[in-house]
């Protein structure tokens, strides 16, 4: 429905239309002239072009503005029944096309806005609308779930291959939840914040009936009771009540001062009764789900509750934020988007498609993905070299080919365990604004088994942030008629979970697996070494020694059942692979060099290598120059004065340390 037709509208109808009423503007909000004056509409469709590019700034702008934002916004909205609103229609030119509806449900105070801080970005990826439930409304809970399930049933028949997103903030978890459960065939994506769910086991519970007792004629506000619980448990020494009082309603702040206990008591008899209800229909919910669960919520057991929705939610991922509150979205350290992305929740068809809904980082995603491994960078010193057309070999990265000259295909060695991917990823895409995409193992995108023994996925959130892809032919060929940069190690697991003496040697499939498909779209092929593993550490107990234990036997058998079998068709080193752990005994941290070979070109080669032989040769080549690589870095770094990290300690003592220290001359 268009947004001019949507001015007096009924109960059920999509939209309500906000004000245009203008508030003042104070000097603390805005560190400017405190006559200003602000349109609501404007703050909520500003876009992010006229909002600093630095994040903190772009979350510590509207604290402050929300609290009058609500205000403003309830003032005109308390006696208008539960409505939809869409905050940020304006960004429909800026919007990605084909972009899924995100409903978002908010918790019991319901003003609709406790995305507010996350519009902005968000609106470039989805078509935003935001259920508004007026303090004084009181529809029950089972009427709200028909609300909500009708919009979601209408949209979907209009648009039946976009994805519906649900994101409920605690009492809103329980709406999405209801809904999901009631239409299980359709494509609903649900996203829930600290779900009311577990509300018979809050610290309110038991309010209810002593609030009910209340002699009415008290006339008391909320803002009153929150002052006479809060003295009450001064003098007890336990502020925990009072202050999960003041987060239930810090979604909409200021509505305390004209809210009454008898509005109180309604909120927590309808999050009483939501949570009976979407409790008695967990089992029918079938939606791909994310859990984000806070681990300081004062309000309710989130942290638990979080968990236990994971093992009843056949499709859940769960995400736990340790020192975050009830009002997750509200926080300022918390960006949903990212989270988003990080979790590869984010798509605009019936599957996620891994390389066309991808988003790339922003320099603040980037700069707190690369913080998040920069102890790597710091204990081991990375020496990058690169090969110019010329075939000379200098320090940097100048010799690989620039963002615009895709698409480029990276394939080199996996040192154990993968420990050269962070260097590596961080500086292409910071010297050169290269991102390159990894081709990686499907088990760090989904884990097939909850509670089985695979490491969380979680811990790989990074790597999907940066652009990791499941490994498969259609992802790959993808990426070259994108024309991006790729990175690909042949040797695969195999490589990276080496036995004991194997360091630096390649395992490599007999095929020559991406050769034809590199050609097909005339990519330049840059094969790369790496080197340094044997300087961190020592392997000590590898594969081989693990299986004589029959515990670790069984235990290895269990991981590699969980785990997605890869390459069941092939025969020899490089077939299926066993996951295992291996064990390492650290060493004085000693260096990490890069080589980035002669770039084969493909261009122009096509047709000769569709031929199986020729294509097998230009394999061979590629195999060669690795080989050539490692060599020559083992070599090499034997004259490098710094490989010891003790010389490194003393030369940035000496000339700080930003200071670039030198290597050997290549």
């Amino acid at each position: 429905m268009a947004m001019a037709t949507t001015r007096n509208l009924s109960f059920y109808s999509p939209f309500l239309v906000l004000p245009t009423t203008t508030i003042a503007a104070s000097p603390a909000m805005f560190q400017s002239n405190p006559n200003t004056s602000i349109s609501i509409r404007a703050l909520l469709t500003t876009p992010p072009a006229s909002i600093s590019h630095s994040h903190s700034q772009i979350l510590n702008i509207p604290t402050k503005t929300n609290q009058l934002l609500y205000l403003e916004h309830s003032k005109h909205t308390q006696r208008e029944p539960p409505r939809w609103f869409s905050p940020l229609d304006s960004f429909s030119s800026s919007r990605l096309p084909n972009s899924p509806l995100l409903l978002y449900l908010p918790g019991i105070g319901g003003s609709g806005l406790g995305l507010s801080l996350h519009h902005p970005r968000l609106g470039e990826m989805f078509d935003i609308w935001c259920l508004h439930i007026p303090a004084t409304d009181r529809t029950p809970f089972p009427e709200l779930v028909k609300l909500v399930e009708s919009t979601v049933k209408s949209e979907h028949c209009q648009s039946p291959e976009r994805p519906i997103y649900l994101v409920g903030q605690s009492f809103g978890a329980c709406l999405a939840l209801s809904v999901a459960a009631r239409n299980p065939e359709i494509d609903i994506l649900l996203v829930l914040a600290n779900s009311a769910t577990c509300f018979n086991g809050s610290q309110f519970h038991p309010l209810i009936p002593l609030l009910e007792a209340m002699p009415k004629e008290l006339g008391a506000s909320l803002h009153d009771m929150l002052n006479l619980i809060t003295g009450m448990a001064t003098q007890q020494r336990d502020t925990g009540l009072s202050e999960a009082l003041v987060a239930m309603f810090s979604d909409l702040p200021g509505l305390a001062e004209v809210l009454s206990v008898e509005t109180l008591v309604w909120k927590l008899k309808l999050l009483d009764s939501a949570c009976s209800y979407t409790n008695s229909r967990l089992h029918a919910v079938k939606a791909q789900t994310l859990i984000l669960s806070s681990g300081k919520d004062q309000l309710l057991p989130s942290r638990q509750e979080g968990q236990r929705l994971h093992r009843l939610l056949p499709k859940s991922d769960i995400r736990i934020f340790e020192d975050s509150g009830h009002v997750l979205f509200m926080e300022q350290d918390h960006d949903l988007v990212t989270t988003l992305k990080g979790t590869s929740f984010y798509r605009r068809t019936r599957n996620v498609d891994y390389v066309l809904d991808y988003l790339p980082p922003t320099p603040y995603e980037f700069q707190k993905a690369r913080e998040s491994h920069r102890f790597v960078e710091a204990a081991f010193s990375p020496v990058m070299l690169s090969t110019l057309e010329n075939g000379k070999i200098v320090r940097g990265l100048s010799g690989i080919p620039s963002k615009d000259e895709g698409p480029v295909l990276f394939v080199g060695y996996h040192m154990m365990l993968g420990l050269e991917l962070a260097p590596l990823i961080a500086r292409i895409f910071s010297e050169r604004g290269i991102l390159v995409r990894g081709v990686a193992h499907p088990m760090i995108f989904k884990k097939q088994k909850q509670g089985g023994r695979l490491p969380d996925i979680s811990q790989y959130d990074t790597y999907r942030l940066m652009g990791a892809v499941p490994v498969s032919p259609t992802n790959l060929f993808k990426l070259f008629k994108t024309n991006s940069h790729i990175l690909l190690y042949p040797g695969g697991m195999r490589e990276a979970l080496h036995r004991k003496g194997e360091e630096y040697q390649l395992f490599w499939p007999d095929q020559s697996e991406f050769v034809r498909m590199a050609a097909m779209f005339g990519a330049k092929i840059i094969p790369f070494g790496v080197v340094g593993e044997d300087d961190i550490g020592e392997l000590i107990f590898d594969y081989e020694d693990q299986m004589k234990i029959p515990y670790l036997r069984q235990f290895i058998q269990e991981l590699t059942d969980e785990a997605v079998q890869l390459r069941s068709n092939v025969e020899g080193e490089v077939a299926n692979q066993d996951v295992h752990f291996p064990v390492m005994r650290p060493k004085l941290p000693g260096r990490f060099y890069y080589l980035f070979g002669n770039p084969i070109e493909t261009q122009g080669r096509q047709q000769e290598l569709r031929n199986k032989d020729k294509a097998h040769e230009l394999y061979v080549e590629v195999k060669s120059e690795v080989e050539r690589c490692l060599s020559y870095l083992k070599e090499k770094r034997r004259n490098d004065p710094y490989r010891s990290i003790l010389s490194r300690l003393v030369y940035q003592l000496t000339h700080g340390p930003e200071s670039e220290i030198p290597t050997f001359e290549p």
